[in-house]
């Protein structure tokens, strides 16, 4: 039996060529130089008081075990795709080494980038709590630990992402793009665990903390009589810190890919395809340098304002270096194409920047406190949750329809502008908005960071009322603000990724094809022309349908485990006595066991999901479905994640500003309402929401890798429609199953009427 493979990319490096990703790959280890010196700034601030330093170490020691115990999940995971990979058909051994290889440095990579976030930030939340109760400059030194906490991680995110795909254009020069599938594959596919595993613990923690200890007991969100406080601090760092940094960090990689992968074919022959889209994203580190270090607080400016303005500044300075090296470095045309590549180029990375400070100033205003979307929340929380909840909703459905345009309409630009390299335009302005990566890190960072400092400060008591506590409140809101800013700016990389990931997969079935073609007649017109088939349409159905299925699974997990959260905190306040008055310490590491066991146990089916629907898909009902399901699943993702990432931001900013003394009050009945409003958002903007990014990033891939499999049992000697369905129904057995178990699934907390219930 004959095995066709994907044609290998005709592009080469030149002497010069070499040298320039070399000066890339050091400007990558920079990177990490200036990461360990952020990171080195950071924990030589003042630790506070010793009551604080334990209730710190109570949160690294719940988070890190929590890792450690997700890392062993991942590890099995990994090895399994690891040793399925090489059964995908390649051009030679030494590309399928390569993407196998590459596909676990990958994973590698993601994962130590979230645990790296994880551990700064558990160190870095003391820190600035103790930084506001100092007597001068508090403000100003606190929000510098915060801000250059998350500075540390984009370094470390930029540093690792640029180094790995320097590495593998110089070790593997034209076989790059196709290595490089592994090495986007490993970072998604573990920054998709890491966002649905942390997600579900924090927001679980989270939610059984509110519901019990500020709607039932009437007592303050950080109040240390509540047993949830340690798992809701620690997952803070294990959803947002962690999450995000490896979701960042993956759409790096799987952007750097796409363009590469574009590029090759762009320039043919030359190695100017390949080395350009690296040289965006190292002038992304010198942005990224400029913007943590130039964000100093003014007196009487606010925090959101100071971010703000270093963003777009090191946004500026991007587009600036990025249209100076797109006219010395490309040539003056293309590879059999019309177009200027540095106009091109220059226009295509410009729209990708203006796009990430559009999409910052859109989520801004829907989810900030100061603007109307939040107030007119904040509003009907005079008349109870149900209008809450309905005006949040209707705060996300809009904002999405907005974020949707912009997002389409920078992606279409693009497109125009490209002419015969469409594509590679759209993946040049991937490459364009990652240069503010290093920003977007230590914006996101900034919110769980000043979150948990306020908690510290909180359950230790040592923190009187008084400026310091106003500091570490205004810190709050702007983080919160902040973290709904780069989600939105998250699924944007995501959508650009996708899209451009998208056209690959275009040219992974045109290769296939070509490959085959001798015995093929006329099929490559078939195959191409099956957009207008009944099976595009089921497929785009059944990509929209997993991205509603993938968000009702993370839901409802939180759920599950929050129902157990409430169980367990109401049952150490009604058995253990003391907790109310404050003379025996809860027993916060059991409501820690229960979320990680519960937000670990749901790792499988997501992941199942994600790899296995597009297997089913594309085996079973043909290449032309599988592009309808990939466009179904990034059309419906972007507008799901945009919905539940702005609706939730909306719900927890008026509960802020109801905190804040609006409409009543903390303690009041519209507090009450905000509240439950913030719960409902809590899974939507931190479990649900993010997820989808890598999600549809991680079936894109997965679609790209089988795409000459699936040509490959399909026309040709090799056709069987045997092997097709098996494969399909396989994979559909499989899916099936995990949702089946998932949903039986009772919570880790035994012996409760919700495990009765669930078993029942």
């Amino acid at each position: 039996m004959s095995r066709h493979f994907l044609a290998a990319s005709s592009a080469e490096l030149s002497g010069g060529d070499y040298g320039i990703v070399a000066v890339i790959a050091v400007v990558a280890l920079a990177a990490l130089v200036i990461g360990y010196v952020l990171l080195k700034e950071v924990l030589a601030a003042g630790q506070g008081t010793s009551k604080m330093q334990e209730i710190a170490k109570a949160v690294q020691e719940g988070a890190t075990a929590y890792l450690n115990r997700q890392r062993k999940t991942l590890v099995i995971f990994g090895a399994i795709v690891f040793v399925l990979l090489f059964a995908l058909p390649a051009e030679d051994w030494n590309e399928k080494i390569g993407r196998s290889l590459f596909f676990l440095v990958g994973a590698v990579f993601s994962f130590a980038i979230g645990y790296v976030g994880m551990w700064l930030a558990t160190r870095a939340n003391l820190r600035v709590a103790a930084a506001a109760r100092e007597d001068s400059g508090a403000r100003e030194k606190a929000m510098r630990i915060a801000f250059r906490t998350g500075g540390a991680v984009g370094m470390f995110t930029v540093g690792l992402g640029l180094f790995g795909a320097a590495v593998v254009v110089l070790v593997y020069a034209g076989q790059a793009p196709k290595v490089l599938e592994g090495f986007g594959f490993g970072a998604a596919l573990i920054a998709m665990f890491m966002r649905v595993g942390g997600g579900i613990f924090t927001k679980a923690a989270d939610v059984g903390a509110d519901l019990v200890g500020k709607v039932e007991q009437n007592i303050p969100e950080d109040d240390p009589r509540n047993a949830a406080t340690i798992a809701d601090n620690v997952g803070d760092n294990v959803g947002d810190c962690a999450g995000m940094a490896a979701d960042l960090f993956e759409s790096y990689a799987v952007t750097l890919v796409a363009a590469l992968i574009l590029g090759s074919a762009a320039f043919g022959a030359s190695g100017h395809g390949l080395v350009f889209p690296l040289i965006i994203p190292a002038i992304g580190v010198i942005t990224a340098v400029i913007g943590v270090y130039i964000t100093k607080a003014r007196p009487g400016e606010s925090g959101l304002t100071t971010i703000n303005r270093s963003f777009y500044i090191s946004a500026v300075i991007s587009a600036v270096l990025s249209a100076i090296a797109a006219f010395v470095f490309l040539p003056d045309s293309f590879d059999g194409n019309e177009g200027n590549p540095a106009v091109v180029a220059t226009v295509s990375v410009i729209i990708g920047i203006a796009l990430a400070a559009v999409i910052l100033k859109l989520t801004g205003y829907y989810t900030g406190t100061e603007h109307k979307p939040v107030k007119d929340v904040g509003k009907t929380s005079e008349t109870g949750a149900a209008t809450v909840i309905l005006s949040g909703i209707s705060v996300g459905f809009e904002s999405a329809v907005y974020t949707a345009l912009v997002i389409g309409s920078a992606v279409f630009g693009a497109y125009l502008l490209g002419g015969g390299v469409a594509l590679f335009a759209v993946a040049l302005a991937g490459t364009g908005l990652l240069t503010t990566v290093g920003v977007i890190v230590a914006m996101d960072t900034f919110g769980p960071v000043s979150d948990n400092a306020q908690g510290i400060a909180e359950m230790s008591g040592d923190l009187k009322e008084g400026e310091g506590v106003q500091i570490l409140t205004e810190l709050d809101a702007v983080g919160n603000t902040t973290k709904a800013i780069t989600k939105g700016i998250a699924i944007s990389t995501a959508v650009l990724a996708a899209t451009a990931l998208f056209g690959s997969y275009s040219d992974a079935i045109k290769d296939a094809l070509a490959t085959a073609g001798s015995s093929l007649g006329d099929a490559p017109d078939s195959f191409l022309n099956a957009i207008i088939s009944p099976n595009t349409l089921v497929g785009v159905m059944v990509g929209a349908s997993v991205v509603f299925m993938f968000s009702g699974l993370a839901v409802n997990a939180v759920s599950r485990a929050a129902g157990a959260v409430v169980y367990e905190v109401r049952r150490q306040f009604r058995d253990i006595p003391g907790i109310m008055e404050g003379t025996t310490r809860p027993e916060y590491g059991r409501v820690v066991d229960i979320v990680t066991r519960d937000s670990l146990r749901e790792l499988a089916t997501p992941g199942l999901l994600a790899v296995f629907a597009p297997i089913a898909v594309g085996f079973g009902l043909g290449t032309g479905a599988l592009a309808g399901y990939l466009a179904g699943a990034i059309a419906t993702g972007t507008l799901m994640a945009v919905f539940l990432a702005n609706s939730g931001g909306a719900w927890d900013n008026a509960k802020k500003l109801v905190e804040d003394g609006h409409h009543g009050g903390k303690g009041s009945e519209a507090h009450s309402a905000t509240v439950i409003g913030d719960t409902v958002g809590d899974p939507f903007k931190d479990t649900a929401g993010p997820a989808i990014n890598p999600l549809i990033k991680v079936m894109n891939l997965v679609s790209l890798l089988i795409a000459p499999a699936i040509v490959q049992f399909t026309v040709g000697p090799d056709a069987s429609l045997a092997v097709r369905l098996i494969v399909a129904l396989v994979s559909v057995a499989i899916i099936v199953t995990a949702i089946v178990i998932s949903k039986r699934r009772g919570t880790a907390i035994a012996d409760t009427p919700i495990e009765a219930a669930t078993k029942a």
